[in-house]
């Protein structure tokens, strides 16, 4: 009898469409294994509705908010049905900035220095002194601590600038995270299953990698892979990557965004949900390794399991 496997995609959070495009393409290759594929999306339902369907392996296609920050992990922790990606733990900690940059810091992995800014106590002069206290130059980046996809990324040229960026942010969210903007390179790692697949750098036609520049094909940001790096630099990078991917605890399929400059890497953030669309990155990395996108579903399917 043929397993069932549920697809979860959609949900409430601010990347439901890249979502929907990533649990599509996701039932497709899923389909083409062998297996029944249902659909459930968030949005429209309970988690606990996802009980009465019969399910054997739950495929997680969320991303953004209750997809990928342990709220979602949880219930399919407390239903008892193995699923795809990493743990409540886990994925609660990748998904805030300051919890998982507080891990690398600890564990010796470089990221870029940052401080925090709350919306109950915000004011200009705060904003002032907390740039002069943490010794940070302009261009800053001002981030939600919780957001993927690069959503709500503000580069700031001057304090101006970022005292605009950080009202209108605080418009939705209530806690922002501050760190110099690091140039160079920008390369982006992936693991599978506690395995380095390879990485992929980036050259936006826009500012920088955001929402549009990952998932809108008129961006035309340039992907080079093999990336350009020494053999010696490519390698220090895969063991940084998977050093990370097991501190956090991660599990399954995870993206690691790095900078390289003046001969140094840069963690900004891990991925633990990250996208499958047909511009998306991690499937683009596995291709070049030779591993084709029904074989990279497979391998993520394999890891579905419970008490992660």
């Amino acid at each position: 009898m043929k397993k069932k496997v549920l697809i979860v995609l959609g949900g409430n959070s601010r990347e439901r469409e890249v979502s929907i495009k990533t649990g599509k393409a996701c039932m497709k290759a899923i389909r083409r294994l062998g297996y029944k594929t249902i659909t459930f999306d968030p949005k429209k339902q309970s988690f606990l509705d996802i009980l009465k369907k019969k399910i054997d392996i739950i495929f997680n296609a969320l991303h953004g908010k209750d997809g990928e920050d342990g709220v979602a992990q949880s219930y399919f922790e407390y239903l008892r049905i193995p699923y795809t990606h990493s743990g409540v733990i886990s994925s609660y900690n990748a998904m805030n900035k300051i919890i998982s940059k507080e891990i690398f810091k600890k564990n010796k992995i470089k990221s870029p220095k940052y401080f925090v800014l709350k919306k109950s106590v915000y004011n200009k002069t705060k904003l002032n002194i907390a740039i002069k206290k943490n010794k940070i130059k302009f261009p800053i980046v001002v981030k939600p601590v919780n957001e993927g996809s690069s959503l709500g990324v503000k580069i700031c040229k001057n304090i101006l600038e970022m005292n605009k960026s950080v009202k209108f942010l605080f418009k939705k969210d209530s806690e922002l995270i501050c760190e110099p903007y690091i140039g160079g390179q920008e390369i982006q790692v992936a693991v599978i299953n506690g395995t380095p697949l390879g990485a992929i750098e980036l050259k936006p036609k826009r500012k920088f990698y955001d929402y549009q520049a990952k998932y809108n094909s008129n961006a035309k940001t340039e992907h080079i892979i093999p990336v350009d790096l020494p053999k010696k630099k490519y390698k220090a990078l895969m063991d940084i990557t998977l050093k990370a991917h097991n501190l956090m605890g991660c599990r399954g399929v995870t993206r690691s965004d790095f900078k390289y400059f003046k001969g140094k890497f840069y963690l900004l953030e891990i991925n633990t949900q990250p996208g499958m669309t047909k511009l998306s990155l991690v499937p683009e990395i596995s291709a070049y390794i030779g591993i084709n996108f029904i074989n990279l579903i497979k391998l993520i399917l394999k890891d579905a399991s419970i008490n992660k």
